[in-house]
């Protein structure tokens, strides 16, 4: 188990990612995939009020509702749950009004009283930050909420935050969600964990395995050809770079007979302040190298070893 920041969230270090729930995942494979991970010792879950609007038919919301029938079936204890808000199509942007309807909705699709971790999922600039910041103050205020988190957030804008949220005197936030994995680091690492570790912030890094990339299933630069939802995103890092990375990742996972995934996994956990990546499962069967990765502890030399085949420098003008 492993502290979420300076919360009183204990959580075991990966979150289930709930984006695919309701899109590539139906109610019955998202179960199978739910309970697959509370049987292997999971207890945290990751989704957002949007999720997934983008599919046609759906309106948004369907990963929480998903989720909410599947905590009232299974009733298990302890689980942590974060959701998000700023995207759904009726709750836009982060002013106060919609901040508090989105999240009496969210809290009415989980079936929960409180919200463990709720994130603010995207900046939103056209709103006064206060405003914001003393919105998502008030829903911890209430108790409608535990702890919040800012999610794609610059640095500067989380420095804003919590220096208004001071001096307002409300919640200040416990984690940051940003874009990292092996094969987008650069901003995270120069930016982001600074602040982290500044303020006591803990990383919850969403796109782990980058879009599938990093399960070692794209081995060619052809990998838009692979026939799947998610292909597209994993294309972009079908480099002859980003398959050097994949070649190291399978060479250390075979070192502790472990999945490309579950080293990918590893290598985001070793990094400062990273409390748990987050990472999801279109079936069940895809859920135990999601566990491995949470429990591989790679050595020193090897953490070396793929901080220095995935550097990347940007070229100079």
């Amino acid at each position: 188990m492993t502290r979420i920041g300076s919360s009183d969230l204990d959580v075991f270090p990966l979150a289930l990612g709930g984006n695919v729930f309701g899109w590539t995942a139906d109610r019955d494979a998202s179960f199978a995939v739910l309970d697959a991970f509370a049987e292997g010792g999971g207890d945290f879950i990751d989704t957002a009020d949007s999720y997934s609007a983008w599919v046609d038919g759906n309106h948004g919301g369907e990963s929480e509702t998903i989720i909410g029938e599947w905590l009232a079936s299974r009733k298990p204890s302890g689980f942590v749950v974060a959701t998000k808000v700023s995207q759904h199509p009726e709750f836009r942007g982060l002013s106060a009004g919609t901040v508090r309807r989105a999240a009496e909705a969210s809290l009415s699709r989980l079936g929960v009283d409180e919200i463990d971790l709720y994130y603010a999922h995207f900046d939103d600039e056209t709103v006064p930050l206060e405003e914001t910041v003393a919105a998502f103050g008030q829903l911890v205020a209430d108790g409608l909420v535990r702890h919040i988190a800012v999610s794609n957030y610059s640095a500067d804008r989380i420095r804003e935050w919590i220096d208004i949220a001071r001096r307002l005197g409300v919640a200040l936030p416990v984690a940051v969600q940003p874009h990292y994995n092996l094969v987008h680091r650069n901003t995270v690492e120069d930016t982001i964990i600074p602040v982290a570790e500044e303020f006591d912030l803990g990383l919850v890094p969403y796109y782990a395995l980058a879009s599938g990339f990093l399960t070692g299933k794209y081995r060619s630069t052809d990998a838009a050809s692979v026939d799947s939802p998610r292909a597209s995103g994993a294309a972009k890092y079908a480099t002859p770079h980003g398959l050097r990375i994949i070649d190291t990742l399978q060479e250390v996972g075979d070192a502790h007979g472990a999945s490309v995934a579950a080293t990918a996994l590893a290598w985001l956990r070793a990094q400062p302040t990273v409390v748990a990546p987050i990472a999801s499962a279109r079936v069940a069967a895809q859920v135990p190298d999601l566990l491995a990765g949470a429990r591989l502890e790679l050595s020193t030399d090897e953490v070396l070893r793929l901080d220095e085949v995935s550097a990347w420098t940007p070229a100079r003008a």
